[in-house]
């Protein structure tokens, strides 16, 4: 008897251990979190980023989706310095060019990352007419008026409105453009807002509104080379463009206001080809751009939202697809960096070391009245959008 109450009584002690540890265990599962679970929601972070030589702090906002794909903005010219993506391994890399302070984007660079206003692109001879009154603009590209003028959207600080919506992630960007700054009349409130998307693409959306009239023509100046090293130039990558037609452009590159086919020259990208199988051929309107600088007519400008580009390196794996709104997108294949420029790993940035697809109206619209228009009136609203989506192939 006394053997068997022994018996029990280490079963007995054998099962609460047991028990003990089950609970134990359970507990410890309970209070680690799945990493599925973990990863289910998107993300926006901040931090300093710096002070301009103006006193006024800049922030970088790091927007993360569920797969890790990560784009990071500051509110200096609202401008993208790094966005990484995966390549056909899984290799996520940075594939935008961009500095490491804020004091060499305070320098005179090509726009990197930028959001670019009033007005992107060209102004002939930086002045143009609305409504009968003629007005004046910094002539701060040869003679004519780019990208806004001396200080344009690339170069002030603007308020920003961060948020998440489980599977997106939203930073709101907004800027006050007062009356007659950079010679442009009205007070014109423009919100640009940055949203990344769990299918890896990440969303502009331009919206603005004035009190007189005036004109607007907004775009991002992202330059980008898919292959993740910045040593190498773009010339592999492949780009389709759906556009039959080309803006040409003079010896300043101010459109011609005429509009020219593509088809049987370098300019067609209506079917993938490399950049550099035309980029140098003996053609009057490569030779004005050193390569490729210009718009593209694009079709389909009256259904809105539609595929217009694609990008693809053969070496990575990786796919850029490009959706707007806008009736023209300016190619430009980096012709102007000379190797100045630092990079961030070290070297610097070469020449035709990153493209830009600038969604946008045409050049010069102001003083081309057979262009789509660029007027925007009191009580109307500019809104356009351009997405870029990332994959692999």
């Amino acid at each position: 008897m006394r053997k068997s109450k022994c018996i029990y009584f280490l079963l007995l002690t054998i099962a609460m251990t047991f028990v003990g540890v089950s609970c134990k265990n359970k507990i410890q599962k309970e209070n680690i979190k799945d990493p599925m679970e973990q990863k289910s929601k998107a993300t926006v972070t901040k931090k300093d980023y710096g002070t301009t030589s103006e006193g006024k702090t800049v922030e970088l906002y790091t927007l993360r989706n569920t797969n890790g794909m990560e784009v990071d903005i500051i509110t200096y010219g609202g401008r993208i310095t790094g966005l990484s993506v995966p390549d056909r391994d899984g290799k996520f890399s940075n594939v935008v060019l961009g500095f490491d302070t804020l004091e060499q984007y305070e320098k005179e660079n090509p726009f990197f990352g930028a959001l670019v206003g009033r007005y992107g692109n060209r102004i002939a001879n930086a002045k143009f007419s609305l409504n009968g009154k003629e007005y004046n603009l910094a002539a701060n590209n040869g003679p004519n008026n780019l990208h806004g003028g001396l200080k344009g959207f690339d170069k002030v600080v603007w308020k920003v409105e961060a948020t998440d919506e489980n599977e997106n992630a939203i930073l709101k960007l907004g800027y006050l453009s007062t009356d007659m700054e950079e010679g442009f009349p009205g007070n014109l409130k423009t919100t640009v807002t940055y949203t990344l998307t769990k299918d890896n693409t990440l969303q502009v959306a331009y919206e603005a509104t004035t009190d007189q009239p005036t004109v607007v023509n907004l775009t991002q100046h992202s330059y980008f080379n898919l292959s993740g090293d910045f040593s190498k130039t773009i010339m592999d990558h492949e780009v389709s463009l759906e556009a039959d037609q080309l803006v040409p452009v003079d010896e300043n590159l101010i459109p011609t206001g005429e509009l020219m086919d593509v088809a049987g020259t370098p300019f067609d990208f209506r079917s993938p080809k490399p950049i550099g199988r035309d980029i140098n051929a003996d053609n009057d309107q490569i030779n004005k751009g050193g390569g490729y600088d210009h718009c593209w007519v694009l079709k389909g400008q009256d259904t809105g939202l539609r595929t217009v580009a694609k990008v693809y390196d053969p070496e990575t794996g990786r796919v850029m697809e490009v959706a707007t709104t806008e009736p023209g997108v300016q190619l430009y294949t980096g012709n102007f960096l000379d190797g100045t420029l630092p990079r961030p790993d070290g070297g610097t940035f070469g020449k035709r070391s990153g493209l830009c697809l600038e969604t946008q109206h045409y050049p010069d619209s102001p003083n081309q009245p057979d262009f789509p228009s660029v007027t925007l009136n009191p009580g109307e609203k500019y809104s356009t959008a351009t997405y870029f989506k990332f994959g692999i192939k």
